[in-house]
């Protein structure tokens, strides 16, 4: 049995429960546009990285309007309500059962540093980990290499490590980076496209976290239990 060491954690739609906000920036853009709009059944077929791709099945044509305008517009909505999405339940319990047992925990988000940023201060969360990984760019095209210069640069073993995400990119960010995967149901992917990938998917945080302790080399006095915020 493998020791669980670190776990990497994708922030949008994994941590943060902001679905519903990024289908209402999509839908203000759209609007504008005078384009369908789009429900959450075709959020959860459609959303992909890199997001330019997402904005194509959606039905931009960057030929007439380049994705920078649109992409910003995108993201001016979307962080005007930024502070509204609450992070899922149970999600910083299971964190905190861990962090308190030497299983160490870092962010990795497609979003813009800055914007990272600002959130994890918001939610009082930042003492939990040790490193938050943003990118350069609020374009979304992926985090891929920052999740390989961080393995790198950290000297964490991504064979002792666990990536938590909800897209199909995160999983293609583990495999990059060597570490195990499990995603989760409740972000920005449906469960019937998760499940075509041979990988974990979870659909509750009790699954999740009954998982971690069954299939990592975690002590009984050390397996993630109830735990409450600071």
């Amino acid at each position: 049995m493998i020791a669980l060491k670190h776990i990497i954690w994708d922030w949008n739609g994994t941590m943060l429960d902001d679905r519903w906000l990024t289908i209402a920036a999509m839908n203000s853009v759209l609007a504008s546009r005078n384009m369908d709009e789009l429900t959450e059944d075709q959020y959860l077929q459609f959303f992909t990285f890199p997001v330019i791709e997402y904005y194509r099945r959606l039905g931009f044509d960057f030929e007439k309007e380049p994705f920078s305008v649109s992409g910003t517009e995108f993201i001016n909505e979307y962080n005007a309500r930024a502070f509204e999405p609450q992070l899922h339940d149970g999600i910083i319990d299971l964190i905190a059962g861990l962090n308190e047992n030497d299983v160490s925990h870092s962010i990795l988000s497609a979003s813009s540093q800055e914007i990272l940023d600002k959130l994890v201060e918001y939610h009082s969360i930042g003492h939990y980990f040790i490193a938050v990984l943003g990118q350069d760019n609020h374009y979304a095209y992926g985090k891929i290499e920052t999740g390989k210069a961080w393995i790198n640069k950290s000297g964490i073993d991504p064979k002792h490590t666990l990536f938590i995400g909800d897209t199909e990119h995160d999983l293609e960010v583990a495999n990059a980076i060597g570490a195990h995967c499990a995603l989760l149901s409740w972000g920005h992917t449906s469960v019937e496209r998760l499940e075509k990938k041979e990988v974990n998917v979870f659909n509750a945080m009790s699954d999740l976290k009954s998982w971690i302790n069954s299939s990592f080399n975690l002590p009984a006095d050390r397996m993630c239990g109830p735990h409450s915020r600071p």
